[in-house]
């Protein structure tokens, strides 16, 4: 009889310094067996993963937060420190797999070093391979294992080469449990002797490096009380001072490092890189063309958005309008055509037709990063941040927030500083998010007259910046008033790696696009689809007796004169609309919206706008579809020929600039509370930014149509 031989489950930590090429790696290790939840406590990502071995062994890959060394600062870096010092009660990693890149051995190797020395089982993945061959960078690999040893194997996840070896090696270390380095990387004790010896008396388990950590970190450790009074005693005792031993260690370690990559690497002159770059940033980096250059490259961003997609969305406005058209032709009138046409069809092309400005604006953005040109709007911008309350770091979630509100919130994590953190996260929704865009497009579209300066400035192109720059300053002004009122003290720090430039990886820039299209479609799309559907029901039913004594009046009316018919069926139309539970739900907030110069079909909307809204669209497609039923023009055009009883047009600049007004500063996102309270741990914080953002969108609204 065979018995299958049982497969234990590992547990192994991935870690490395962010940008080395640790997501890759695990997204090549696990492929599609991965998990994203919370780590216990803290508003962290933790991806887990399962990766198999070999037949018998089975690991949890552990992706922890990139850190550059460890000694922790911010919030996602005290995970992964917690982990590597075994202080973590819910995360027990078994063996480490170090990534380290290639391209830049001496910054990694800081971090892997110190690694070592906590004396766990370490295996080195070495990426960024093709990168070190390209800047013409050798590596003697089997020079640089005998230094560390620990087993170093170079991969390359994004073409699956040297994953097999990897899992092999993994799979020999797991199983000997004792392949940690046999010797320090330094002399660790050398720092403070007597401290060290002290601190292993309580806690033999401990290497000398990790004493070290225990004597400047305990406080953040799972330790008895008793415990935490003789470590703070034996620092007193021996005048032991945190900040001196890490200089004094971290100066040991970077000696070391420089011989080992003096013996086992070949590099090629940096100088021809470094005058290239540096040529390049003191034009870039300029006290003031700087800042013009920043200027012109938004400027040619917001143009392109428009002048790029204008030719796509023209072509899928005229297919969904020539679907329609074609279904209302072949069609039976029925509920269910109806449904099908004014809901589903009407629905879908408010989606569709944006699809192109969004891969544009994704495009656009990831040549920035890849190029290396985002970091330098960081730089630029810190002194400005600085005055009202926020940090160069708070522009990358700011700038993210152009694309979206809920991972640029996300991505304040990298903000050391409570303060500026909060403030950060409080005014990142004021940037005009990709779900802005087809608001902004469609309204621009309607009262803003297409036309050229000097050949090439579209007004259109210049009011949609003027949008995008409103969210931005009135960001600037709330963080400065905010600042006053948020409570901590906090030093602040700023230190930003400038990556080299180099030319954008194309095959990167078309697979963003894809995905965040993907996503719109997806994520977006189903609320959008729903929300449609729902809104074609409000909007073609109503209170049973009022909607039958409409239908009655219209039909006799018909027959007493068919030759009005047409214009009949239409005043019908709209009379079921206005009477539809939809209309009833509109013309209860209209006298609040009317001095916006609001009427209540848009109040519909900006109602269904809460739960995303790029919804705008939807609504305004749903309801004139039901309104008109006529299929052979456009959404814009019929929004364009939309009149009020009294014959004056719905749609005048006043009313189109007040509405991007309110659209640009109102806090219309459920999911955007929803991540900014489990950023924030409270809902303290998204009921204080729904209150002031909707005020401030209702004031600044109510200014804007009176001036116009």
């Amino acid at each position: 009889m065979h018995v299958e031989p049982k497969k234990k489950l590992l547990r192994i930590a991935l870690v490395g310094n962010p940008n080395s090429g640790k997501t890759s790696l695990f997204n090549a290790l696990t492929g599609l067996n991965q998990k994203v939840g919370n780590f216990p406590g803290v508003t962290v990502d933790k991806k887990t993963g399962i990766l198999a071995i070999d037949e018998t062994l089975k690991a949890e890959l552990i992706d922890l937060p990139g850190t550059y060394s460890l000694y922790p600062r911010r919030a996602d870096e005290w995970v992964a420190y917690k982990v590597l010092m075994n202080a973590d009660k819910d995360v027990d990693a078994d063996l480490i797999v170090l990534v380290a890149d290639a391209s830049n051995l001496k910054r990694n190797f800081l971090f892997c070093s110190q690694i070592l020395d906590l004396k766990r089982p370490v295996v080195v993945a070495l990426t960024m391979n093709d990168l070190a061959i390209k800047k013409g960078i050798k590596i003697d690999v089997a020079g640089i294992e005998a230094d560390l040893g620990v087993p170093v194997v170079p991969v390359n996840p994004r073409k699956n080469k040297g994953l097999a070896h990897l899992r092999k090696v993994i799979g020999m270390v797991a199983k000997k449990q004792n392949s940690v380095p046999l010797r320090d990387f330094v002399d660790n004790k050398s720092v403070a002797p007597k401290a060290i010896e002290s601190v292993q008396q309580i806690f033999p388990q401990l290497s000398d490096y990790a004493a070290i950590h225990y004597l400047i970190n305990h406080e953040n450790f799972p330790l008895t009380p008793q415990q935490q009074t003789a470590i703070e005693n034996i620092e007193i005792e021996n005048n032991f001072n945190p900040t001196k031993t890490q200089a004094e260690e971290i100066l040991h370690r970077y000696r070391r490092i420089h011989q080992i990559l003096q013996k086992n690497v070949v590099e090629p002159d940096p100088l021809e890189q470094k005058l290239f770059t540096n040529q390049l940033d003191n034009i870039l980096l300029h006290r003031f063309w700087g800042y013009i250059i920043l200027l012109a490259v938004l400027f040619i961003l917001f143009q392109s958005i428009f002048w790029l997609a204008s030719y796509p969305m023209d072509g899928i406005e005229w297919i969904f309008t020539q679907l329609s058209n074609f279904l209302s032709n072949n069609l039976p009138e029925a509920w269910w055509s109806n449904l099908l046409i004014n809901g589903l069809v009407a629905g879908l092309s408010g989606i569709m037709v944006f699809v192109p400005q969004i891969m544009i604006l994704f495009g656009l953005i990831t040549i920035l990063e890849d190029s290396g040109y985002m970091a330098r709007i960081s730089f630029l911008s810190d002194k400005l941040m600085r005055k009202v309350g926020l940090n160069g770091k708070s522009v990358m979630p700011m700038i993210s927030g152009f694309a979206c509100a809920v991972p640029a919130i996300m991505s304040t994590r990298n903000i050391e500083n409570k303060k500026e953190r909060l403030l950060t996260i409080m005014v990142t929704p004021l940037m005009s998010c990709s779900a802005r865009l087809p608001v902004y497009t469609i309204l621009i579209s309607l009262v803003i007259k297409n036309t050229y300066y000097l050949g090439f400035l579209s007004l259109q192109g210049l009011v949609m910046m003027g949008l995008y720059l409103l969210g931005l300053v009135m960001a600037l002004i709330v963080s400065t008033v905010m600042k006053r009122f948020v409570k901590v003290n906090e030093k602040s720090f700023f230190i930003l790696e400038l990556p080299i430039y180099r030319a954008p990886r194309w095959k990167n820039v078309g697979i963003t696009m894809v995905e965040k299209a993907k996503i719109f479609v997806r994520d977006a799309g189903k609320v959008i689809m729903v929300i449609s559907l729902l809104l074609w029901f409000l909007s073609s039913y109503g209170p049973g007796k009022e909607m039958q004594q409409i239908e009655t009046k219209y039909q006799q009316l018909i027959q007493q004169q068919p030759s009005e018919s047409v214009a009949l069926q239409r005043e019908l139309a709209s009379q079921k609309l206005q009477h539809s539970y939809a209309g009833i739900l509109g013309k209860t907030i209209e006298p609040v919206i009317k001095p916006l110069g609001f009427d209540w079909k848009i109040g519909i909307a900006l109602i269904t706008s809460f739960a995303a809204r790029e919804v705008f669209v939807g609504t305004m497609a749903t309801l004139y579809s039901v309104e008109e039923g006529n299929e052979d023009i456009s959404l814009r055009e019929k929004m364009q020929q939309a009149k009020y009883a009294d014959g004056s047009k719905v749609y005048t600049l006043p009313t189109g600039l007040s509405l991007m007004v309110f659209y640009v500063l109102a806090m219309q996102c459920m999911s955007t509370l929803a991540v900014v309270k489990r950023e924030t741990r409270s809902w303290k914080w998204p009921a204080i930014q729904f209150v002031y953002m909707t005020g401030l969108a209702y004031v600044m609204s109510l200014i804007v149509y009176h001036i116009f």
